[in-house]
């Protein structure tokens, strides 16, 4: 075979091989090509160091974590004064809630907002959420025992909210997200179970005041929240400032 025709063939083969693969990546008739799976941006990466009296030790974002309440404190969670001094019926008042509407409360404890926020959603429900198994019995028998049957007592694990994708209208965190030992992955669970349009209501003690009478570890500033937030794709659309120790900042999927 002299050259000119061996080029030539080498040419044919190319052009067949060629049509081949481009044939076989283009997308079925009738079908568009399948859209790219949404992101989260990737939050910078865990910190340690030697842990203060309140904190374990591991830093997100220059915070140190601070250390669980456990199910021991449910008595100072469902304290008489409790209303006095951070106002939770003012909160509640001022999440816009609708009637069908499922909403989480992350950190659930005794249920001491879960069952105030049971009533606005007639048609729908709240999912009482925490990682003591103490706290989901106790639940459980306060669910039973009050009648209330759109209250779900939930297990979850330090990582992962246990939930599907894009269940959730709302969730609700209240003085609880500071403990979290692993927010990087407790949030992209929760930015998961959110649907689209989905809200954070965020609840903290404010950190900038030191006439706020609760732990340093167990407080977080308005900056240093939206950080980390929005780390997780979370965005910051206000905070409301009329509550007598906290923070209630709203964030949307």
């Amino acid at each position: 075979m002299n050259r000119s025709l061996a080029l030539l063939v080498v040419l044919l083969v190319v052009a067949v091989l060629g049509g081949f693969f481009l044939l076989k990546e283009k997308p079925p008739t009738g079908q568009a090509p399948p859209s790219p799976t949404p992101t989260v941006p990737r939050p910078e990466s865990y910190t340690t160091g030697p842990a203060s009296r309140d904190g374990i030790g591991k830093f997100y974002l220059g915070r140190e974590i601070a250390h669980v309440m456990g199910h021991q404190a449910i008595n100072w969670l469902e304290r008489d004064n409790r209303e006095a001094e951070e106002a939770p019926s003012a909160a509640i008042s001022a999440l816009e809630i609708q009637p069908d509407d499922v909403i989480a409360d992350i950190g659930a404890g005794s249920g001491y907002y879960t069952f105030r926020l049971a009533p606005l959603v007639p048609r729908g429900r709240v999912i009482a959420i925490d990682i003591q198994p103490e706290m989901i019995e106790f639940l459980t028998n306060r669910a039973r025992g009050e009648g209330v049957k759109n209250v779900q007592p939930h297990l979850s694990t330090i990582t992962s909210l246990e939930l599907p994708p894009e269940s959730l209208d709302s969730a609700i965190l209240v003085d609880v997200y500071h403990e979290f030992s692993h927010p990087v992955e407790m949030l992209a669970s929760l930015y998961s179970a959110l649907k689209p349009g989905g809200r954070l209501f965020l609840l903290e003690y404010r950190g900038e005041d030191p006439e706020v009478p609760i732990k340093p570890l167990h407080k977080m500033t308005e900056t240093q929240a939206i950080k980390e937030m929005k780390a997780s794709g979370l965005e910051h659309v206000k905070t409301l400032h009329h509550l007598p120790w906290q923070h209630l900042m709203i964030f949307e999927k």
